[in-house]
């Protein structure tokens, strides 16, 4: 019976040393597994160098409209960003997804201790809007910054996919939006085989914008064709590149087409552009245009096609365009 006790103890010994030292290899192994998802970082190159983000960040700050439309179609609500260009604060199109978003000051004058304030993991900018102060915002956070602005959001977007960590939600996002253009141009038809003119109003100003611009980049990608004219404007003055040219009344006739679409920028609180549009539509140039005569002259949304410039924006001037087009 003795003999029975001691080999008992023994077998319960050895047990229970097997099973503390199971539990311990696991609970290492959690510990392992959680360190190297809490020290994971990857690292970003951008416009302004590379960066190294830790995890997945979860408190971003966005500096210009086209990623704050990035953000959101990536499903990422940012805790900062800067003002739309239009509306109070935020265009009408994405205000209803940025309830409790802090306004961090404008694409070209940020609110730098705004920023720091909301303890941001991650600040998304561009170099063409804040590039002084870049050396500021990467002490508060890693801090990312696309190349330009223009016609080039859709290598922005993959650029802040990559910093969210988030490339396969935005490679499906990208590719939905290729679907969509597919869609509409298969919707239009031949009509796609017309030259379109693009104009905006603004104080004072008058501009022709073309292939660079973010709806000529949409155009291109239906297949429409440009009025050839404009050409040789854009050769004769690319202080834009091929985004605008700023022209007088005497360019009227080169914006016929035919198609004519124009977009008029009404900041909030200021309507000054409402007489420049008004001015030079009622000119005889304009009104003798063949677009206009054919009731071709559409006025469409300046926060749409131009200002806005982001995945969201570009989504709905596809159904717009369609709409306009297939009536």
């Amino acid at each position: 019976m003795q003999n029975f006790s001691k080999i008992f103890m023994l077998l319960f010994t050895a047990l229970t040393v097997i099973v503390l030292a199971a539990c311990g290899n696991n609970e290492k192994a959690n510990d392992t597994s959680s360190d190297k998802k809490d020290d994971s970082t990857y690292t970003i190159e951008h416009a302004m160098g590379s960066s190294d983000i830790k995890g997945e960040p979860k408190r971003v700050v966005v500096l210009t409209n086209e990623g704050t439309e990035a953000l959101l179609a990536l499903g990422v609500k940012p805790v900062g960003a800067v003002q739309s260009f239009l509306g109070d604060p935020w265009y009408d199109h994405i205000k209803d997804k940025m309830d409790g978003v802090e306004v961090v000051g404008q694409e070209g004058e940020i609110n730098i201790e705004k920023i720091a304030s909301l303890k941001p993991d991650l600040i998304i900018g561009n170099k063409l809007r804040q590039e002084k102060d870049y050396a500021k915002l990467s002490k508060i956070a890693p801090t990312v910054f696309s190349e330009t602005l223009r016609g080039d959001w859709q290598e922005n977007f993959k650029l802040y996919a990559k910093a969210l960590n988030k490339e396969a939600e935005g490679t499906k996002v990208l590719d939905d939006y290729t679907a969509h253009v597919e869609e509409v141009k298969t919707a239009l038809g031949d009509k796609t085989n017309q030259e379109i003119s693009i104009v905006r109003f603004m104080a004072d100003t008058t501009r022709i914008y073309y292939t660079d611009s973010f709806s000529g980049v949409i155009f291109d990608q239906l297949g429409f064709k440009r009025v050839p004219a404009q050409a040789e404007l854009f050769e004769a003055d690319a202080k834009l590149g091929n985004l605008a040219i700023e022209v007088g009344k005497e360019s009227i006739p080169d914006m016929d087409g035919d198609l004519l679409f124009y977009f008029t920028y009404l900041p909030t609180g200021d309507d000054s552009a409402s007489k420049t549009e008004k001015e030079w539509t009622s000119d005889k140039l304009w009104k003798n245009l063949h677009a206009v005569k054919d009731g071709n002259a559409h006025k469409v949304d300046d926060a749409i096609w131009n200002t806005a410039g982001g995945i969201l924006a570009a989504n709905i001037m596809l159904d717009q365009i369609k709409e306009v087009l297939t009536k």
